[in-house]
């Protein structure tokens, strides 16, 4: 007989909740205003600040929420692979960057109003960065 891996609600909850605070913790960091934390998360106002809140013991994310939070913790685990410092670790993301792709854009500007596919496209660019592949 198989067994499955099958986290139960209050699991599923924790690592939600410890995921979402992790992403806001890297948004705070890279300067994001609550309005670009609201677009990159697709969170409303109320459960970004409920996900704030030391007595919130849960959260409740969607697949899609789950997905752009793995996009920007690998973005930040690049960043921290191919630079020492933490000003450029942390401001990597404000600095106007010439690349083919950015063309001169912050790769912020691209990601905040919170378009999935831009958020996919920037999380490649800055994977390549670390030598990883791009497709």
């Amino acid at each position: 007989m198989t067994k499955h891996l099958n986290l139960d609600s209050e699991t599923r909850g924790d690592r939600d909740l410890v995921a979402i605070r992790a992403a806001m913790n890297i948004l705070d960091k890279w300067g994001c205003s609550t309005e670009q934390q609201q677009n990159i998360l697709q969170l409303s106002r109320a459960a970004l600040y409920k996900y704030r809140q030391k007595e919130t013991k849960t959260a409740s994310l969607t697949h899609d929420q789950l997905t752009r939070i793995s996009y920007l913790l690998n973005m930040h685990s690049a960043l921290r692979i191919v630079f020492s410092n933490p000003e450029n670790v942390y401001g990597f993301m404000s600095m106007a960057n010439h690349n083919a792709y950015f063309n001169g854009a912050t790769p912020l500007s691209l990601i905040e109003d919170g378009e999935f596919g831009n958020l996919h496209e920037v999380a490649k660019r800055v994977d390549v960065l670390r030598g990883g592949l791009s497709g």
